[in-house]
């Protein structure tokens, strides 16, 4: 059990590390990704190199750890949906967490997404980190529907497609349209889809 010293530790690493991640971001952005080394990371924050490796062991880890509590936070929203509610829904409603940190601050996490589809290791990394939260909704999945392990799996998985291909159309607009409409779209297209296939049956 964690300890409020603990606690009080954790609290203040993750504060470092957002501040160091926002420096970071800065240098990244001015010289490119692959350019920029942890030598010249660490003197824009003011700290040695071996310090700053405290807290990140690689590059990718620095841009992407803004990512790392949406997993929890979108299996917690999924678990809390109500019980009779339809799989589909639920997952769309999951999403959420991940749909309100990318609208904060939305400018930022526009110049964050533009690295990040810019640079092929963040593209594999992050989409490491999405395939990753996969096992986790799909549990909750399927304990609360009672659907099989795959059939939660591959409902989990076009739902965390629609949140990629509704960021990408987000970037593509500028931020020109809310990122929530362009979730709902996205989800209602497979909604509608699968309306139609069950019509041609």
């Amino acid at each position: 059990m964690s300890t409020p010293r603990t606690k009080t530790r954790d609290i203040a690493r993750s504060a470092v590390r957002e501040e160091l991640a926002e420096v970071a971001f800065g240098v990244f952005c001015r010289d490119g990704f692959e350019k920029a080394t942890f030598d010249d990371l660490a003197a824009a924050a003011g700290v040695s190199r071996s310090t700053f490796l405290r807290y990140f062991g690689t590059k990718e880890e620095v841009v992407l750890c803004a990512f790392d509590p949406l997993g929890d936070e979108m299996t917690a929203a999924l678990r809390a949906r109500p019980a009779d509610e339809d799989d589909w829904t639920a997952l769309r409603r999951a999403i959420d967490p991940a749909v309100a940190c990318y609208a904060r601050d939305p400018a930022d996490k526009l110049a964050l997404l533009r690295l990040v589809q810019a640079t092929p290791a963040l593209c594999a990394r992050l989409r490491e980190k999405v395939v990753g939260w996969r096992p986790h909704l799909a549990r909750a999945l399927a304990e609360r529907s009672g659907a099989s392990p795959l059939a939660a799996l591959v409902r989990v998985a076009a739902a965390l497609d629609c949140l990629t291909l509704a960021l990408e159309h987000w970037v593509e607009l500028d931020g020109g349209r809310a990122l929530d409409a362009i979730t709902d779209e996205a989800f209602a297209s497979l909604t509608v889809a699968r309306g139609r296939h069950h019509e041609l049956r």
